[in-house]
């Protein structure tokens, strides 16, 4: 099978593409591959001195590409709010959301909201997002969520929901497993709300990718990254394909094809049965909902 790359893009001409986190990383190279080839590119960032330099980096690699930048602190409901109405006011029809803002084993913390840092800002934020730009999104016929979730879907993970903030007791590993897990779970169900409305939902997962995510491993792991990981444009393209490829179909997962998802060029993948629960998924979509104050117009 021809190995999926940037160049297989399709002319994005005419279209919006909303990225969440798109100021470094994985973001960036998404958006950059969105622009080189005719989006306009939304950069929602929460350091908006970060996304401007991002913003110019774009414009500078693509002469003519169309970048706005969007204030967003995914870690703030009152934020996401103001900026889904700052961006539905802009973007009456918005073609791609790219949910891809996140992060990865932090030392314990809670958002403004008092989420725990991981859930709220990879799942609750994005949840909340979605639920808020989704009628300017069902208005574009095709257009398209997507949620990057992760391998650490699978790694100590389960929806704690005697104790989904983690005051209990805390892990690094077992929170960020939580909230991957939760990603997936909500790509499917919103994939199934959705349902023949045109509007469809996938996932996808970069492997292991040399971004700032990492800047929380132990420091023993540091100068090994460089040697395993694979760079941001190649972590970026799992999301560029489940983006834009035709092909592509609601509820579908992409990853790396290389050993263990580890990296390598993107590919439909599996996922564990736990994110293929249903009633699980319903369960976490009810309690987002009341968790965030968002329901959505499906």
């Amino acid at each position: 099978m021809p190995k999926w790359t940037a160049a297989d893009i399709p002319a994005q001409s005419g279209r919006t593409a909303v990225i969440t986190g798109a100021n470094t990383g994985l973001g960036l190279a998404t958006a950059k591959a969105l622009a080189a080839h005719g989006a306009h590119v939304v950069l929602a960032v929460r350091d908006t001195e970060k996304g401007k330099k991002a913003a110019d980096e774009i414009a500078a690699a693509q002469p003519g590409a169309t970048v706005t930048l969007q204030s967003l602190d995914l870690g703030s409901l009152r934020s996401v709010r103001a900026a889904a109405d700052e961006l539905n006011t802009a973007f009456p029809r918005i073609d791609l959301l790219i949910n891809n803002a996140g992060v990865m084993y932090p030392p314990k913390q809670t958002t403004e909201d008092g989420f725990e840092l991981q859930f709220g800002t990879n799942h609750l934020g994005h949840f909340a997002l979605t639920g808020l730009l989704l009628e300017n999104l069902l208005a574009v016929p095709d257009s398209r969520v997507v949620t990057v979730s992760s391998v650490g879907h699978r790694i100590q993970a389960a929806i704690h929901f005697d104790d989904l903030q983690w005051e209990r007791s805390y892990s690094r590993v077992g929170a960020y497993g939580q909230s991957k897990l939760a990603n997936l779970l909500f790509t499917y169900e919103l994939q199934r709300r959705l349902g023949e409305t045109g509007t469809i939902a996938v996932a996808a997962h970069p492997g292991l990718s040399n971004t700032e995510l990492m800047r929380h491993l132990p420091s023993v792991f540091n100068p090994l990254v460089p040697l395993v990981a694979q760079s941001p444009a190649m972590g970026a393209l799992p999301t560029l394909r489940a983006a834009t490829d035709p092909e592509v179909r609601g509820g579908q997962y992409y990853g790396p094809s290389g050993i263990g998802e580890t990296r390598g060029y993107p590919k439909l993948v599996g996922s564990s049965s736990q994110s293929r629960d249903e009633a699980l998924a319903r369960r976490l979509w009810a309690v987002s909902e009341q968790l965030t104050g968002v329901t959505f117009p499906l």
